[in-house]
C-alpha cells in the first residue's frame, strides 16, 4: 500500500484521546473516502455523515499509513457518532496524546498523534457490525 492506492478508499476512522498522565479523554469515531493525498499535508478524507442536511466535511489524518488496516467486510454502525457504512477498505485508528498539562489564554493546544498499529478488531465498544 502506498499513499497513492488511498484516493477512492473508504475509511473507517478510531481516535482514542489521552491525558498527559495517560488517562483516556475520550474516543470518537468517523467514516468516509480519502479524497487526496500529501505525503508532507497528511490524508484527506471527506467525512460521511448519516445526516444528509449535515455539510460534507474534510478530516485529515498524518501521511503515516502503519495506523492503516484492511478492514474486514461488515456493516459498522455507531449511533452516537453517526458513523454507518458498509464493507469500508481500511480500519484506521490513532491514539492522540495531549502534550502540555495546562493551556494559558492565547496558546494552542498541542497534541502527538501516535498510530495505532495493533490491528483493530471489529465489535468492540468503539465499533459494532451487524
Amino acid at each position: 500500500m502506498d499513499l497513492e492506492s488511498l484516493i477512492g478508499k473508504t475509511c473507517l476512522i478510531g481516535l482514542s484521546y489521552f491525558e498527559t498522565d495517560g488517562s483516556l479523554l475520550k474516543q470518537s469515531q468517523c467514516c468516509g473516502r480519502v479524497i487526496q493525498v500529501d505525503k508532507e499535508l497528511g490524508i484527506t478524507v471527506q467525512l460521511q455523515h448519516s445526516d444528509s442536511k449535515v455539510q460534507q466535511a474534510d478530516f485529515i489524518l498524518p501521511p503515516n499509513l502503519s495506523a492503516w488496516f484492511n478492514a474486514p467486510a461488515g456493516r459498522f454502525s455507531h449511533a452516537p457518532s453517526g458513523v454507518d457504512i458498509e464493507n469500508p477498505d481500511y480500519l484506521v485508528t490513532w491514539d492522540i496524546h495531549r502534550t502540555q498539562e495546562e493551556r494559558t489564554d492565547g496558546q494552542h493546544e498541542w497534541w502527538d498523534w501516535v498510530p495505532n498499529m495493533q490491528t483493530p478488531s471489529a465489535g468492540q465498544d468503539t465499533a459494532k457490525t451487524h
